[in-house]
């Protein structure tokens, strides 16, 4: 909107060092097997739609190398809370049979400035960062995923600080996480010329085994409508991107969603999936059209007196926008959401 105790079932003749820095994933082959392709595909799974989505991820496990179900939820420096479903065994015990590492997210919808005050204190930090580890030692996780949003809007006054504060935070936490062998991904908004100022890519970069860029919603739900990507956005992101962080250890956040917009009217617009989507552009039978510019797939249509217009992505758009990535070698994926997606998607991704 997200470390390390690796299931070691088959995988027991890897060298450690190997499996923490991601040189070779859970499930790659040893040298003395043929070898197997890398995964490069990581995703979410939304709590919400909990055992869709983990029987998605099990279709698709040859594919996958992490998953990040979306279950933990920080209320304060010293709380952090499950969502319905969090830490299930089942689901762990079974991503983990099928070699996938599981990196739980963990968000928070603080109020302005909350978080801020938060990371701009050291003994606020300290207490927070054993918060978390109390998460991670809480299952037989392989670490965890900071999803952490209510800072990118902080003001003029106190962005610098914030900047530096989560930056010092985020660099204590991974050190302490990599002390107990488990990994640490932090997922951010993308940095362009005019964004994402508050993130110090280089040294999250630097810290984290992970840096997850949220690259989607362009044109979001409280703004005009429109594509949530595009490749010239990806081009830009990407340039930033990799001048800051090794490109090993970037994820690029692809969407598997879209927006519905009423035209005209200043309203939130309506989270659709790609099947919501699809389902709707059929019974409306509206004509499939994929933009030229920006390679995502719209279409309008009327809902009584309303018109209305829906801008989503599909393996189609995700053929076109990986090209950027290929330009830029960035291999690794992360995809918003599991149960969401064109199945189509899957394909596509394979071939990179």
């Amino acid at each position: 909107m997200a470390r390390r105790r690796i299931h070691r079932t088959a995988l027991t003749a890897l060298p450690a060092l190997l499996l923490l820095t991601g040189a070779l994933a859970p499930g790659a082959a040893r040298a003395d097997d043929a070898p197997a392709p890398p995964r490069t595909v990581s995703a979410w799974l939304p709590y919400w739609d909990q055992e869709n989505a983990y029987q998605d991820a099990l279709a698709h496990a040859g594919q996958i190398r992490t998953i990040s179900p979306f279950w933990y939820e920080t209320k304060s420096a010293t709380r952090v809370d499950g969502h319905p479903g969090a830490g299930e065994r089942r689901i762990v015990n079974g991503l983990h049979d099928k070699g996938i590492q599981v990196v739980p997210t963990v968000m928070e919808q603080m109020k302005p400035g909350t978080l801020g005050a938060v990371m701009t204190s050291p003994a606020r930090r300290a207490e927070h960062i054993d918060a978390l580890l109390a998460v991670v030692r809480s299952r037989a996780y392989d670490g965890i995923d900071l999803d952490y949003e209510t800072i990118a809007p902080s003001p003029d006054a106190t962005y610098r600080a914030v900047r530096t504060g989560y930056a010092d935070f985020v660099t204590d936490l991974c050190a302490r996480l990599h002390g107990l062998r488990k990994q640490c991904f932090v997922t951010v908004s993308p940095k362009t010329r005019t964004s994402g100022r508050v993130w110090d890519y280089e040294r999250l970069g630097a810290a984290a085994d992970r840096l997850r860029i949220m690259a989607y919603n362009l044109h979001w739900a409280e703004g005009a409508p429109g594509p949530l990507c595009t490749p010239q956005w990806y081009d830009e992101i990407l340039a930033t991107a990799t001048a800051q962080v090794p490109r090993a250890k970037l994820e690029m956040g692809i969407p598997a969603y879209g927006w519905n917009w009423a035209v005209g009217d200043k309203s939130r617009a309506q989270h659709v999936t790609w099947k919501d989507a699809e389902a709707l552009r059929r019974k409306e039978k509206a004509p499939y059209t994929l933009d030229p510019d920006s390679s995502t797939p719209h279409f309008t249509y009327k809902d009584g007196t309303t018109r209305r217009t829906v801008w989503y992505q599909d393996a189609r758009g995700t053929a076109a926008h990986l090209a950027v990535l290929r330009t830029h070698g960035v291999p690794n994926t992360v995809l918003w959401a599991l149960g969401f997606e064109d199945p189509d998607v899957w394909k596509v991704l394979a071939d990179g």
